[in-house]
């Protein structure tokens, strides 16, 4: 049996492409274990589907001042001791890396001990953690066309890992479920963690919109608003996993941030969808995800700056509108069937 070791954390997106990968690779006879942090969202998800998993050391690296700037090295440090004792230990035939800053010490220590590494960028420029595992992967696996221009000769492009589950969602079981009528459905969500600006703006708009949808809201972990507990047509929830295939089934427009791996998972369902990147105080990789759909026509863009209740309502209502114009576009959109093309990539690897 083969035997991958995979690594990455710190959001969800940078977990759930390896938990999309996972079934094809034990078709393909893998023995499949993971390196991640101690206390990322990484282990719940992957002790949750029962795949050993072995928690390391794990500092941050930042481009702006903080006194963890001083103590976080030590933790990499450390990090890259502790991933080492694992690989050598394990002796896989390949680490497969999805970025986050946990994955750094990994990939360093396995290109040390000579064992091959694949890694993955979901966003169009590298982050921080993917600039500086790319030195230690024999490829950067990448999302989009464009990053090609920014990492050299080891950029493949892949496109995005999508969970093969998400096609099979249950959209009549979870209508009864959640005893919606037979209005359309707006999916609200901000990303793992849930957005503040998002949630507001939304809650101070459901007395217009709520005439024409049902709404399901994915706040985030201590986001959900009491009061509205009992409003008709809206349900929030604070997080969802196992029934997010059929809440994506259901859904006929999507509100989200502009992460990598959900808005290639909108474009797979040929979801319509308004994005609102995070903007000030981040990289700005989302913005050029954005920008990048919007090119494209698979996407309607609000800046985070100009959101409120007015430009909401009318965006939903423009969107949904011309939803077939968008679903066109997205329907001419050449989708890579990236799980099976990182399997090839993998197995080639290891021959």
């Amino acid at each position: 049996m083969k035997k991958i070791i995979m690594t990455g954390g710190g959001t969800a997106g940078h977990v759930n492409p390896n938990v999309a990968l996972m079934p094809k690779l034990k078709e393909n006879n893998f023995e499949i274990k993971y390196i991640g942090s101690k206390k990322g969202i990484e282990k719940q998800i992957i002790e949750n589907i029962n795949i050993p998993y072995y928690p390391i050391s794990s500092g941050k690296l930042r481009r702006y001042f903080d006194f963890k700037n001083f103590t976080d090295p030590f933790r990499v440090m450390k990090g890259y001791f502790e991933a080492r004792r694992i690989l050598k230990k394990e002796k896989p035939d390949i680490v497969f890396s999805k970025g986050g800053f946990v994955s750094v010490p990994v990939v360093a220590a396995a290109s040390h001990l000579k064992i091959p590494v694949l890694s993955h960028e979901s966003d169009l420029t590298p982050g921080l953690a993917n600039k500086i595992a790319g030195r230690f992967s024999d490829n950067l696996l990448v999302t989009f066309p464009e990053t090609l221009n920014y990492v050299g000769e080891k950029g493949i492009l892949v496109g995005s890992p999508i969970r093969e589950e998400l096609y099979l969602g249950d959209k009549e079981g979870i209508r009864k479920k959640l005893s919606f009528d037979f209005k359309p459905v707006l999916l609200v969500m901000g990303g793992s963690i849930g957005s503040v600006i998002i949630n507001k703006c939304l809650r101070e708009s459901l007395d217009k919109v709520l005439e024409t949808f049902n709404v399901i809201h994915l706040c985030g972990k201590g986001n959900i608003d009491e009061n509205m507990k009992k409003l008709d047509g809206y349900k929030q929830f604070e997080y969802v996993s196992d029934e997010m295939k059929d809440i994506l089934a259901i859904s006929d427009l999507i509100i989200s941030r502009s992460g990598a791996n959900s808005i290639f998972e909108f474009l797979a369902l040929r979801k319509p969808n308004i994005l609102i990147p995070l903007g000030k105080g981040s990289r700005g990789d989302q913005v050029l995800n954005a920008l990048s759909f919007k090119e494209s026509g698979y996407s309607f863009v609000i800046a985070e700056n100009n959101l409120d209740r007015e430009t909401l309502i009318a965006s939903i209502n423009d969107v949904y509108e011309n939803r077939d114009e968008y679903i066109f576009q997205m329907e001419k959109s050449e989708i890579i069937k990236s799980n099976e093309k990182i399997i090839k990539l993998i197995l080639d690897k290891i021959k």
